[in-house]
């Protein structure tokens, strides 16, 4: 028979092993429900970023399964792939929303969405992160001022073969004290539409995912 003080430390060790194997269990469950969570948020703060430029009442389909994964650094400006959300109506094309970044920011890159119609119109654009100057080239958010919305029913012949800030000599606005912040945006914006308008069929080509 084991000692009275031996006994007592194999029940304390075997009460900590239990007591471990709850809390580890416990831990593994809140995991488990924080991550469900999480994905819900960052997936409805997608849709709700994606519905802002292309409105649900405009597609029938299941927006964000309806994906592609492409590369084109220079009109999209990222080496890696980037994702392309289609929006369908009856299974005809309605509209692509594409990732893409100015890479030449005040203060470095400037990632965008930028949702171009079948027709080959702007359905909208929209900045996704930045770390320009608060007060001055922050303006490109929409919570900060309406600059961005003036890009939604733009084509490439609005304004006439002339995408350029007032500055240099073209028809879109800047803001007071900054022009590079809005050169940036307005040049890959530019890109991203040219880009979107050349290649409408292939991003349409893959067939639409079943339910």
């Amino acid at each position: 028979m084991l000692p009275h003080t031996a006994r007592e430390m194999l029940r304390s060790g075997a009460l900590l092993a239990g007591f471990a194997m709850i809390g580890g269990a416990a831990l593994a469950a809140a995991h488990v429900l924080t991550e469900d969570r999480i994905l819900e948020q960052q997936r409805q703060t997608l849709i709700g970023r994606l519905s802002e430029i292309v409105p649900p009442a405009r597609y029938d389909n299941e927006l964000l399964a309806d994906t592609l994964q492409l590369r084109a650094p220079e009109a999209l400006g990222r080496d890696r792939p980037v994702t392309v959300w289609r929006a369908r109506r009856g299974g005809q094309p309605v509209a692509v929303l594409l990732e893409t970044v100015a890479p030449d920011g005040y203060n470095g890159d400037i990632e965008l969405l930028v949702g171009v119609n079948a027709d080959g119109r702007l359905a909208g654009v929209r900045v996704l992160s930045h770390r320009e100057t608060p007060g001055l080239g922050d303006k490109i958010e929409l919570t900060r001022s309406d600059w961005i919305l003036q890009f939604a029913g733009r084509s490439l012949d609005d304004p006439p073969a002339d995408w350029r800030v007032r500055k240099d000599g073209g028809r879109i606005d800047q803001f007071a004290g900054a022009t590079i912040t809005p050169r940036a945006v307005l040049a890959a914006v530019r890109r991203t539409l040219v880009y979107a308008g050349n290649n409408m069929d292939a991003l349409f080509a893959d067939p639409e995912p079943k339910p």
